[in-house]
């Protein structure tokens, strides 16, 4: 059996304005109509002996991570929360460890939820010729085959040819991401793939090796696993214990240096999405190279990827840009510049600015929320309610609120009162009252919240009750959001 292990804990930082740390660029249809995690998943349907996912996650991405799987229709596992993150090799240790306790030996399928490969059947073809050798112990990983000098991604030269048919060889070397000259000098030899960062091996081989290498991850893991609680959907593992491991990827951990290390070469359409230029390079271009969505007018504009979430953007005689509109913040850039986005990140995030952790508009297990206006003493907020959702019974101590139902219905309870509200009826919570508002129909409900009071921060709630699990044990302050 082959169980996917699905890394789905990175943050997108170089794809801001549209990746946030709440709604990274993993969970986003950026490149379709499914998210890339989504699509990760369904391009392994047809292959066989493939099992059901194990997916390693951020702990503040548990709902959306579950469900989107549920929309595909894909039960997974296990779902491994990370209360922070610690880089591949911890994640790929708790994965191993956990499918070990799904079947005796698996052959474990390490796939980054952020990646684009256009061609399936030559994906699958990769994933056979490396199941030969991952069945004899060996650790493979796939190399894609280069079509041009890039400097955006890390390199791994081949060694020894174990088989022509599919390219499979030792693995010499692993390289670090280049300056130009010596990516051309990689490219024109042919000995270098692109290291794509996905792996597979037997659960028991990079078990072993990770005990022998880097036993500093593997002993903490395991007892990790063992001191592990299941909670609804998810497996949490303890913070206290996870955040003295070593942060490492599994490329340092492990590959770098074993002698079991096999690279099977591919070509098969891959692109990581890691930067605006490489969604330029995936998508699809117009008759003057641009790649175009949304609300956008040009005039003279070529090369350039323009996106638009909510308001008209129009161009006039740019070339090779990148022009990213979301409903809080607007990203421009020539398109050879913008790995430089992660310096205004780090800006957004020395001034603490909320445009980097979450969009205006605000994913909860139950639905949404998003923040129309806001002002001294007041905010509104349009909330939208998932059919048969609700949300937990709480109070706050600094805000009232007042309920106006757009669409749908709602059941709320007000105290020791409940009622039904239909379309255009309304009810007011005063400061410090029990409440809760549910959905009971079959359509979504819609809603504005217009919130006043001397406090009006998200961490202003106490839960009696709340149906996902979130309470002071388990949930982040910082994200105490309805």
């Amino acid at each position: 059996m082959i169980i996917p292990i699905i890394l789905a804990g990175g943050s997108g930082t170089r794809l801001w304005p549209l990746s946030r740390q709440l709604y990274p660029k993993q969970l986003i249809d950026i490149y379709n109509e499914k998210t890339m995690l989504q699509n990760t998943v369904l391009r392994l349907q047809g292959l066989e002996m493939i099992g059901s996912p194990i997916v390693v996650c951020n702990e503040d991405h548990r709902f959306m991570t579950a469900d989107q799987l549920k929309n595909i229709e894909i039960d997974s596992l296990a779902i491994i929360l990370e209360p922070i993150g610690r880089n591949t090799a911890p994640a790929i240790a708790l994965a191993a460890l956990k499918a070990m306790e799904h079947e005796e030996d698996p052959i474990l399928l390490v796939l980054p939820a952020d990646h684009v490969i256009e061609k399936k059947l030559d994906f699958h073809a990769a994933i056979q010729a490396g199941l030969i050798y991952a069945e004899k112990d060996n650790l493979i990983t796939f190399g894609v085959i280069p079509d041009s000098p890039e400097t955006g991604f890390g390199y791994i030269k081949k060694g020894k040819l174990l088989e022509s048919a599919t390219g499979a060889s030792k693995i010499e070397r692993f390289v670090e991401k280049p300056d130009l000259d010596t990516a051309k000098k990689f490219f024109d030899s042919g000995s270098y793939c692109w290291n794509s960062g996905m792996f597979m091996f037997k659960a028991s081989a990079i078990i072993k090796e990770l005990e022998t290498l880097a036993p500093d991850i593997m002993m903490p893991c395991k007892g990790l696993i063992e001191a592990g609680v299941q909670d609804l959907d998810f497996f949490r593992i303890s913070l206290e214990g996870f955040k003295d491991i070593p942060s490492d990827s599994i490329d340092y951990a492990v590959m770098e240096k074993t002698s079991k290390g096999i690279v099977i070469p591919f070509d098969a359409g891959w692109n990581d999405l890691g930067s605006f230029d490489a969604l330029w390079q995936a998508g699809k271009k117009d008759e003057n190279l641009n790649v175009i969505k949304g609300d956008v007018m040009t005039h003279d504009v070529k090369g350039s990827y323009i996106n638009s979430e909510s308001s008209l953007i129009a161009a006039v005689g740019i070339e090779n840009f990148v022009i990213v509109e979301t409903k809080d913040a607007i990203l421009v850039s020539p398109r050879d510049q913008v790995q430089d986005v992660k310096k205004i990140v780090k800006q957004l995030k020395d001034n603490n600015r909320n445009e980097i952790i979450s969009h205006r508009k605000v994913y909860r297990p139950w639905g949404s929320y998003e923040t129309v206006d806001s002002g001294h003493r007041f905010q509104v907020k349009r909330i939208t309610v998932n059919p048969g959702a609700k949300l937990s019974l709480q109070k706050h101590f600094h805000r009232a609120e007042h309920w106006t139902v757009v669409s749908g219905a709602a059941t709320v309870t007000k105290g020791e009162e409940e009622m039904l509200l239909k379309e255009d009826e309304s009810t007011y919570i005063p400061l410090g009252t029990l409440h809760r508002l549910e959905n009971p129909g079959k359509i979504s409900l819609e809603l504005i919240e217009v919130q006043s009071g001397s406090y009006l921060g998200e961490d202003d709630i106490v839960r009696f009750d709340d149906v996902y699990g979130r309470n002071e044990k388990n949930y982040c302050k910082a994200n105490k959001n309805n």
